[in-house]
């Protein structure tokens, strides 16, 4: 039987990259740890089964040295130089969304789509309420428009839908593809953006909260209209150390209540419950933003908001534990419907494969793939 010429350390970093023990991997791979004693080896088959497992290209498994991985896109997270080395379902959930965007650039220029001239418009020089103003502009997302929205929730997915109506590629997923077993976790990131003039694109970690959700779109959009390319854990009760994280989160606070009319409808004397819950329906966003601005405004001490926003961030996570749905609304939704509607058409017309079509969206049945077509009315 062949062993594979594999060295033992890149074994041992492949499992610790994957933040997995050897016991967590003894029951499939029993000889596990005296391959990474080097008292023996893998036979091929068994080299790539675990590759699969941990997640790695099997390819770097036969380099001399673990290889330096680096994220491909700036690094904002606050204390991101003490973080210990990206996951591999971060780092898939980066790669994923750059082959989406790389394949909607080529779409959007051969179709003659308009460059995104809000892309890179403004700097953090700009005064936050006019960045929140062309921000809510562009995207139509003013006080006036969420009238209609029975809950902040369904605000979060209108914004969506008018951030992708003017040309941004939206994705929330807390998986990477549709790997329930990849799980992306919210303690190590809360989104990116990814800017380009023809394929701007926002990724939301769906594994997070909802009501932190619509904090992260927004916050995300104002890397957009930077320009820059940033990975993120922003939340409505950080203190941002880095200068642009901090303009970030005053637009996206901004863009969500507008501090103007915020302090136009205080109410002297009005307990905090009472106000809090008032503005969320007010402004259709969640209670945490709310207390976010109310501390903004001076109507909340800093002492007072960290102990109101720690209790209503527990309530939240107690009671935030929703299904997953329909399968082809929340696909809509994981890869960002003017993505999927441009895939689908090109593949239709035959300009994109239909194998590679599927890897995308991470589909591997040829009948889940027609049936997401039609859901998205195309007939099929």
């Amino acid at each position: 039987m062949i062993r594979a010429p594999v060295r033992p350390e890149l074994l041992t970093w492949a499992r610790e990259r994957a933040g997995l023990a050897i016991d967590a991997l003894a029951r499939r791979f029993p000889k596990l740890s005296s391959w990474e004693s080097g008292n023996g080896s893998p036979t091929l088959r068994q080299l790539e089964q675990f590759a699969q497992t941990v997640h790695v290209p099997v390819g770097y498994l036969f380099l001399l040295t673990p290889p330096e991985e680096h994220l491909p896109i700036p690094d904002f997270r606050s204390g991101h130089g003490e973080r210990r080395r990206p996951s591999p379902n971060l780092l898939d959930a980066i790669y994923m969304c750059q082959g989406r965007q790389d394949w909607y650039r080529d779409f959007a220029r051969a179709n003659g789509e308009p460059v995104r001239d809000f892309v890179g418009s403004l700097g953090t020089g700009t005064p936050i309420v006019d960045t929140a103003t062309a921000i809510r502009r562009t995207v139509s997302f003013d006080v006036d428009a969420r009238r209609d929205c029975a809950t902040w929730s369904d605000a979060l997915r209108m914004l969506i839908g008018q951030a992708e109506d003017a040309g941004i590629l939206v994705m929330v997923s807390g998986v990477v593809y549709n790997n329930t077993h990849r799980r992306l976790d919210p303690a190590e990131f809360r989104g990116f953006a990814i800017a380009d003039p023809l394929a701007p694109l926002v990724f939301i970690n769906g594994a997070d909260t909802k009501a932190a959700q619509m904090f992260t779109l927004a916050h995300e959009l104002g890397h957009l209209w930077l320009g820059q390319s940033a990975l993120t854990d922003a939340a409505p009760s950080t203190a941002a150390r880095d200068d642009v994280e901090g303009w970030c989160n005053r637009v996206a606070a901004e863009l969500l209540i507008p501090s103007e009319v915020l302090t136009g409808e205080l109410v002297a004397g009005e307990p905090v419950e009472t106000s809090v819950s008032r503005f969320a329906r007010r402004f259709k966003v969640s209670t945490l933003v709310v207390l976010r601005r109310m501390r903004d405004v001076g109507a909340l001490s800093p002492a007072r908001f960290h102990k109101a926003y720690e209790e209503e961030l527990a309530r939240l996570l107690a009671v935030d534990r929703g299904s997953g749905g329909n399968f082809h609304l929340t696909e809509a939704v994981r890869v960002s419907r003017r993505f999927a509607t441009a895939l689908v058409e090109s593949t239709l017309e035959g300009g994109t494969l239909y194998r590679d079509a599927m890897q995308m969206l991470g589909i591997s049945k040829a009948e889940t793939f027609t049936e997401f077509g039609r859901h998205l009315q195309f007939p099929m």
